[in-house]
């Protein structure tokens, strides 16, 4: 495997996986670097695996290139690991981060017990072969309220474990040691140093 395309708009999310392949001799390429027509695939699934690997599985098919695709989300405990898949769109159909955090910080109001995790599931689709899926979290807690402005999302709201700083609040080099989405990366890397 010598080509990748990564289901994503999402220019910093591209440029990280850019990064990580690139060492493997592996060129990645964005969704919309292919082909700009590829609508969004609808994420009908309930998990975050489910969701990643319908969107990975789908552009594989469509282009007959190797694809690998994300879903991430916050899992709250005491929500019974709402807002889950529904993280982007959890106050509404509207993305909309603020609305979204406070929505979380009111249902957990009068909640003491406040653990938390961000999760990332990537799946790696190559035509005729089986889905690759890779599971990636941080655990953490949710804070009282909003703190920081690196970030985005539910970032300012979740303090990761043996941090008394919110996502939001650290450097990016500092979140991106400890993400989701890196602990996931990691996983896959391992898979990807087998293939090449």
């Amino acid at each position: 495997m010598n080509e990748l395309i990564i289901a994503s708009k999402n220019k910093g999310k591209i440029e990280e996986f850019r990064q990580l392949f690139a060492q493997y001799g592996i060129q990645t390429y964005g969704i919309e670097e292919i082909d700009e027509s590829i609508a969004d695939v609808k994420e009908t699934g309930m998990t975050f695996a489910e969701n990643a690997q319908l969107k990975a599985e789908t552009i594989a098919a469509l282009l007959n290139k190797p694809v690998l695709a994300d879903d991430s989300g916050l899992e709250v405990d005491a929500l019974e690991k709402r807002p889950g898949v529904f993280s982007a769109r959890y106050a509404g159909e509207k993305k909309d981060d603020k609305a979204n955090m406070d929505k979380v910080l009111l249902e957990l109001e009068q909640v003491d017990h406040r653990t938390a995790r961000f999760v990332c599931v990537l799946a790696l689709a190559i035509p005729s072969q089986e889905t690759i899926l890779e599971r990636g979290t941080c655990e953490g807690s949710i804070a009282r309220q909003p703190q920081g402005a690196n970030g985005f999302g539910y970032d300012p709201i979740f303090v990761p474990n043996g941090y008394n700083q919110t996502m939001a609040q650290l450097t990016s080099g500092e979140k991106n040691a400890i993400s989701h989405r890196h602990n996931a990366l990691m996983k896959i890397e391992q898979t990807i140093q087998l293939m090449v």
